[in-house]
């Protein structure tokens, strides 16, 4: 608990056990190393769209199941129905949005079977009902 308050104030008491201070240079160097990855992944360009009535965070060369769509494997699909859009800080949100993303479908799968199992004791009534949801894996190509 004390490792936590330290690492946010970046600052270490003099009483501390020398484990905790191992501990709190290990979290600092490794905060250290992350922060150009971060700052590198914080200038790519991503774009909030909603697909098939659910919303999806994207980036560019992403690949995500979304509920199926109609198509076959290759088809290049596009989504007008854009609700927020960030380029290296630039923040695009509702109307003003006049993005479109375009993907193109890696295939159609299935997803794990769900079981729903239905009883009431002492009267003999069982059923067992199973569905599968298909799903299709598209590539996010370009947000333009």
């Amino acid at each position: 608990m004390i490792c936590k308050k330290l690492f946010f104030n970046r600052m270490t008491a003099p009483g501390d056990p020398p484990s905790c201070k191992k501990v709190l240079n290990s979290l600092l160097i490794k905060k250290q190393s992350n922060t150009f990855a971060g700052n590198y992944f914080w200038n790519i360009m991503f774009a909030v769209v909603k697909i098939a009535g659910q919303q999806f965070k994207v980036q560019k060369d992403q690949e995500i199941f979304v509920q199926q769509l109609s198509g076959n494997v290759g088809d290049k699909v596009e989504f007008a129905e854009v609700l927020l859009t960030d380029n290296d800080g630039k923040v695009t949100v509702g109307t003003d949005v006049k993005s479109v993303i375009k993907a193109e479908i890696l295939g159609h799968v299935q997803g794990d079977k769900v079981i729903a199992f239905k009883m009431k004791r002492r009267k003999g009534f069982r059923k067992k009902v199973g569905h599968r949801t298909h799903f299709t894996k598209i590539k996010i190509n370009e947000i333009a």
